[in-house]
Formats: C-alpha cells, sequence, structure tokens
C-alpha cells in the first residue's frame, strides 16, 4: 500500500509536465540558452503544479472536493476544466515560438485528451488521470522521435514499463478499475498525434 501510494505521487499528473519539459530540453536538437530553459521550465512547473494545487485546496477549504484524491465525477469537474484552460494557455504559448513549436502539442494533446475524459462524464465513466498523464508523455515522445528523426526508443520503452508500474498501484490502491487505467493510457497516448495532426 505504502509503495503504491509512492509510485501515485511521484507519478502523479501535475509532475508529468515538469519531467517532460525537462527532458525535452534534454534530447532536443533545438538550441536554446540556459536561461531560455530555466524560464520556461518555471512557467510549466508554476502553471501545472504550483496553481493546481492552490486550486484544490481552495476547493477543499470551500467544501467542493471532500479530499485531494478527487475520486467523484462531481468533483472532477472544476478542477479538470481548470486544468484544460491551463494547458491551453501553455499550448498556445510554445505555439508562438517557433523553435519548440513542437512542445505545444504535448499540452494540446493534453487538453484534448481531458476533453474526451470530460465528455465521458455525460455517460458516468471515469477515466485514470495518472495514466492519461504517462500515456500522454509516451506519446508525445513517440511523436518527438518522428519529428526530429532521432532514436529515443529507451526512453519510451521506460515511459511504458512505468506506466504499467503505476496502473498496478492505482489497482492496488483501488483507486480504478482495469477499465478505467486502460482508457486512461490510450487516450492519452492518442492525444499528442492528434493535435499534430490537427495543428
Amino acid at each position: 500500500m505504502r509503495w503504491s501510494k509512492f509510485i501515485s505521487t511521484i507519478l502523479h499528473p501535475i509532475v508529468i509536465p515538469t519531467i517532460g519539459i525537462i527532458l525535452y530540453f534534454i534530447l532536443t536538437p533545438v538550441h536554446l540558452s540556459r536561461h531560455q530553459q530555466y524560464t520556461m521550465l518555471s512557467i510549466v512547473f508554476v502553471t501545472t503544479y504550483v496553481i493546481p494545487i492552490l486550486l484544490l485546496i481552495f476547493l477543499k477549504a470551500i467544501g467542493y472536493i471532500k479530499s485531494y484524491q478527487v475520486s467523484k465525477i462531481e468533483e472532477r469537474k472544476v478542477p479538470i476544466f481548470f486544468m484544460m484552460t491551463l494547458l491551453f494557455m501553455l499550448g498556445r504559448f510554445f505555439l508562438e515560438i517557433a523553435v519548440i513549436r513542437d512542445l505545444s502539442y504535448l499540452f494540446f494533446g493534453v487538453v484534448f485528451g481531458l476533453g474526451f475524459v470530460y465528455i465521458l462524464f455525460n455517460v458516468n465513466t471515469k477515466t485514470s488521470l495518472h495514466l492519461l498523464s504517462m500515456g500522454a508523455a509516451t506519446g508525445y515522445f513517440l511523436l518527438f522521435q518522428q519529428i526530429h528523426n532521432i532514436y529515443i526508443l529507451p526512453l519510451i520503452i521506460v515511459f511504458i514499463v512505468l506506466s504499467g508500474v503505476l496502473a498496478s498501484a492505482r489497482l492496488h490502491l483501488k483507486a480504478h478499475t482495469v477499465k478505467e487505467v486502460y482508457l486512461g493510457f490510450f487516450i492519452g497516448i492518442a492525444s499528442p498525434f492528434f493535435a499534430f495532426y490537427l495543428l
């Protein structure tokens, strides 16, 4: 149980964007100064980590959510809509920077994924956001490999293995069903490609 909670925490959806952009800066053939990298990393960290935590604290304080696990569909609607807005803004930000335009596909992809998750709420279907974020990261670096013609298959395999470990942890914690875990991962992995071909 403790191990499952640890895995769920270090691979939490609000952590993955920061990990993703760090890996992007390590792998990208595009030259960016340290100052530019730190600036963009700070923007992503504040937008996808600090602000969502503050939002959850606020929502719990006013009684909108009962716990920070946000397990019920009704409790998930406001946080997910808020995250879609933040991620859309990040996508627009990176889309305007020509040399790293491809980074926008990660954020727009997650927006599309969360949008689909939101639509599924209408049929009373919950999806694993943990696996959606891992799937989106996996899908994005598959796309990144294709765009830049760089061999990063070992990294992609690591993401797939970590996704499996995370899925097991979520199931062990009884946070999701098998269907919700698979649904989240496959929506996530397809989302960056959807963003790429649409944009």
